[in-house]
């Protein structure tokens, strides 16, 4: 685990992560500028480290209602407002990108930031991106395995003899510039199936999984897929760090959270996938069993350990900035987040896996 840089005496990392999602208000309809979104995104990052909090994410789409296409780009300018926070994609999205770019971009990024910078990287659930860039989805499979592979030798070798169907050959080539310490975090992107953790956990990468609403309790046939394929293959799970992501509304008040919240919710959902997101299925976020987390901070709290004694896990990260919340909502549940909810979690896992 040392090679992530994460300490386990600190207790579990936690952060935020922002997809960049450009929706309009749900009671008005209007729309912020892109220009105000993307200073938001950094003003946003900046909160977090100021509260303390370990790690900022940014995702990367390439289509309507986002605007999160350069990750690396945002990064390198939350990289000159903050100091401390690890910076990471997620996720970007290899399959329909240059491995060999991505990693000169993050190896660049990890300078800039003084050995920040990782890469959680994924095929993609929005598949518009594979039209964009030229690639077939009938290579949906093969195309990340095959750039996957290529990611880590660049990361594991000084000069790289490779040749593959989707990229041009590389004889002795040399990749610059090299990382701060030479190599960097590279973290598979899982969804709720365990096809991918298997496939992560035959090689020994990290797990970054998203477990964004349901029961809980489904994910753990995920990590526990992945656990026992990496054990199979020889792998120490203890050196093989395993991060969940999910989203999040915070308020003192509990039915005030869940009142609140579902609007903006279900707001992205209605722009982004066409179709709102069900009441029924909303209704049991009130659960400590639930993935979403919405609720007091001792509602949250109870939830995200109910998570870590399911998964064991060592990163927590969540999305507080979609539906076009106003940013002093934001404001006010970083900071909500840092002071009670946060100091818990650490406590609580100090010492642990």
């Amino acid at each position: 685990m040392e090679e992530f840089r994460i300490n386990k005496n600190n207790g579990m990392e936690i952060g935020l992560y922002t997809l960049g999602d450009h929706v309009s208000d749900p009671s008005t309809g209007k729309i912020m500028s892109e220009h105000s979104r993307m200073k938001e995104m950094v003003a946003m990052a900046k909160l977090a480290e100021d509260a303390g909090l370990d790690v900022y994410g940014v995702g990367e789409s390439h289509q309507k209602h986002f605007i999160a296409s350069s990750t690396p780009t945002i990064l390198a300018a939350i990289a000159s407002e903050t100091e401390k926070i690890k910076l990471i994609s997620s996720s970007t999205v290899l399959s329909a990108d240059d491995p060999v770019r991505v990693y000169e971009q993050f190896s660049t990024l990890d300078l800039l930031s003084d050995g920040r910078a990782e890469i959680i990287t994924g095929r993609g659930s929005r598949y518009g991106v594979y039209e964009l860039f030229g690639y077939d989805m009938k290579d949906f499979e093969e195309l990340f395995e095959e750039k996957i592979d290529l990611l880590l030798k660049l990361n594991s070798e000084q000069q790289i003899t490779w040749s593959g169907k989707f990229r041009p050959a590389l004889n002795e080539a040399e990749i610059f510039p090299k990382p701060l310490s030479g190599k960097l975090p590279i973290w598979r992107a899982v969804g709720g199936k365990p096809a991918s953790a298997i496939k992560a956990g035959k090689i020994g990468m990290p797990m970054h999984l998203a477990a964004l609403y349901g029961a809980s309790s489904v994910f753990k046939h995920t990590v526990d897929a992945y656990r026992r394929t990496a054990t199979e293959a020889g792998f120490d799970t203890a050196k093989l760090p395993v991060a969940m992501a999910t989203m999040m509304y915070l308020h003192k008040d509990s039915q005030t959270a869940l009142k609140e919240y579902y609007p903006y919710l279900n707001n992205t959902f209605t722009q982004l996938r066409g179709t709102p997101f069900p009441k029924d299925r909303y209704a049991e976020a009130t659960s400590v069993k639930n993935a979403i987390m919405v609720g007091s901070p001792q509602q949250i709290i109870e939830k995200i350990l109910y998570q870590y004694e399911l998964y064991g896990h060592q990163r927590f990260i969540v999305q507080i900035d979609h539906g076009n919340m106003p940013f002093n909502k934001i404001q006010e549940m970083i900071e909500m987040f840092a002071t009670e909810v946060v100091p818990a979690i650490r406590k609580a896992t100090k010492g642990s896996n």
